[in-house]
């Protein structure tokens, strides 16, 4: 990895500048209190780091009344301004690392992802669980409940016997539920089929070899300056009364556990995690050193929950949600959010990454909801990879508002015979089933009909039909030639236009159209190459763009 400017990493320099100021806008009220009181923002494309920000702080709050919600700030003097190397309990960005070490143990022929569990470990069974698989805990899929309060057992065996004696609450591979549990119970398994701890495994396969020398687990007491504070923990809103929390783990389980547990307790950077971001977006491979097959790389982003639309799951790494990756998502994008507020993204179909870490339960968890600034800065990072025409000028484009709509009509056109076609280059990235793009006609410009039409991928292959006259959802980041028959319009006026909607809380990269041209055999009815038909263009909620 390096440092560059955004031209260097072929991103546009202003959207990647307001994914900045978006982290920065959480800092003030959102709506109530701040989302957090500092944050790290990173974002690169290919090898190259174009945003690295440091804002807010790290340490700000030295207590919390949870009758009053009212805080006491730490002096001036004391608090301690966020930096670009400062060091985050990443949450359950854990699970990511957990899950990478039993792939590799795949590689290595000591884990078969298809067995049972307590194959692995025996003594996990019993009640159903004999049934979960080893995916099904890297999926969410065992059934298990989401948690269990760890915390509560004093010893070390409490807490096995614990964990070990929950049953399944739905039959394995029926359901998708996010657990913690899970992946507990993998990092049990993974400690027992290579008689490491994980804390070493860590090290030994992952953050050694990739030069992460700022990610572990129960960071040394020389970190903490260093390192960002989370929660000001006391019940009722914590089980447990440790007071500020600031350089141990937050989450109570991972905390009795000893620090080290499979769902959370990893500390690290911002750039560490694009050290991980950049491995995996290259195979598994990183300065030389290989911690992944590809193939193996392949499964992380592989989608194996199908049978859970909306819950898109690969080996460990969640898939094509909206919720937290904004329009970064698609179905082949990556990432995992944690609770104290971090989150990873990596999008092999642009060659990007973006990294957001904020304290956002420093002072208290309750003040935080949510996903709102992954949401805001992943959707303006996305806005900052280019869509480019053939031609290199600009495009009609759609933007990315939330609950917005646009029109780009035609003025009324006669064709003489039934072979006319309307023809556009049609870009598209939208949420599946809360954003479109429209083909309608009308015979007097207010009463609009669907007009089907059919799309084919620039790099080749089959056309594909739209019958209803309307597309949404992920087209593959490349231009289609979409053809449209007027064939029922033959002597007769026809109004025309192309339609973009939005109707939900997230939105996608949005529309493009290029090049619309109408015409017969042996007439040329509508072109925008002509400077004349292109200024009869009615256009509303679209814009120019050339990027």
């Amino acid at each position: 990895l390096r440092y560059g400017s955004a031209r260097q990493a072929g991103l546009v320099d202003k959207h990647l500048e307001a994914a900045a100021d978006e982290a920065r806008r959480f800092l003030g009220p959102s709506p109530e209190h701040p989302y957090y009181a500092g944050a790290v923002v990173l974002a690169g494309r290919g090898r190259t780091i174009a945003l690295h920000r440091a804002m807010g702080e790290a340490v700000r709050y030295a207590d919390y009344d949870g009758r009053t919600d009212r805080v006491r700030e730490f002096p001036a003097a004391r608090r301690i301004p966020m930096a670009e190397d400062t060091v985050f309990d990443l949450a359950s960005l854990t699970k990511l690392f957990t899950s990478l070490l039993a792939v590799q143990q795949m590689e290595r022929g000591r884990l078969e992802l298809e067995a049972p569990v307590d194959r692995y470990l025996p003594e996990f069974t019993g009640g159903g669980k004999e049934l979960i698989t080893v995916r099904q805990l890297l999926t969410h899929t065992s059934g298990l409940r989401s948690w269990a309060p760890f915390y509560q057992q004093p010893t070390r065996a409490g807490q096995l016997r614990l964990l070990c004696g929950v049953r399944p609450q739905d039959t394995p591979g029926t359901v998708y539920r996010y657990s913690d549990l899970n992946l507990i119970a993998l990092q049990l398994l993974l400690e027992r089929i290579t008689g490491h701890t994980l804390d070493l495994l860590l090290h030994d396969e992952i953050t050694a070899p990739l030069g992460m020398h700022r990610t572990r687990y129960n960071p040394p007491r020389s970190w903490r300056r260093v390192t960002a504070a989370t929660e000001i923990q006391r019940p009722p809103w914590s089980g447990l009364d440790r007071g500020l929390v600031w350089g141990e783990v937050h989450d109570e389980n991972a905390y009795a556990l000893g620090g080290v547990a499979g769902h959370a307790g990893v500390f690290g950077t911002a750039f560490d995690l694009a050290v991980l971001a950049r491995t995996l977006l290259d195979g598994g491979v990183y300065a030389g050193r290989r911690i992944l097959r590809p193939a193996s790389v392949e499964l992380l982003f592989t989608d194996f929950n199908t049978a859970f639309p909306g819950d898109d799951h690969g080996l460990g790494f969640e898939l094509y949600q909206h919720w937290y990756m904004g329009a970064m998502a698609t179905p082949h994008s990556a990432g995992h959010t944690g609770f104290t507020g971090t989150s990873l993204v990596l999008d092999p179909s642009t060659d990007s990454f973006l990294v957001l870490l904020g304290n956002s339960v420093h002072p208290v968890r309750t003040w935080r909801a949510g996903s709102a600034p992954r949401v805001a800065v992943g959707n303006r990072f996305a806005r900052a990879v280019p869509v480019r025409t053939k031609h290199g000028g600009p495009a009609w484009y759609s933007g990315m508002e939330t609950a917005g709509s646009g029109t780009l009509t035609l003025p009324p056109l006669t064709p003489a015979t039934a072979s006319a076609r309307l023809r556009c280059a049609l870009w598209w990235d939208t949420v599946p089933g809360e954003g479109a793009f429209h083909l309608e006609a009308s015979a007097d410009g207010q009463t609009w009909e669907p007009l089907p039409f059919s799309t084919l991928r620039s790099t080749g292959g089959t056309p594909e039909q739209w019958p209803h006259g309307s597309t949404g959802g992920w087209s593959g980041r490349i231009w289609h030639h979409l053809e449209a028959p007027l064939t029922s319009w033959a002597g007769r006026p026809v109004h025309l236009r192309l339609r973009h909607s939005a109707t939900g809380r997230y939105v996608g990269r949005g529309v493009y159209v290029d090049l619309i041209r109408v015409s017969e055999p042996a007439r040329l009815l509508f072109t925008e190459d002509r400077p004349a038909d292109a200024s009869r263009i009615q256009a509303t909620g679209w814009t120019r763009s050339a990027d």
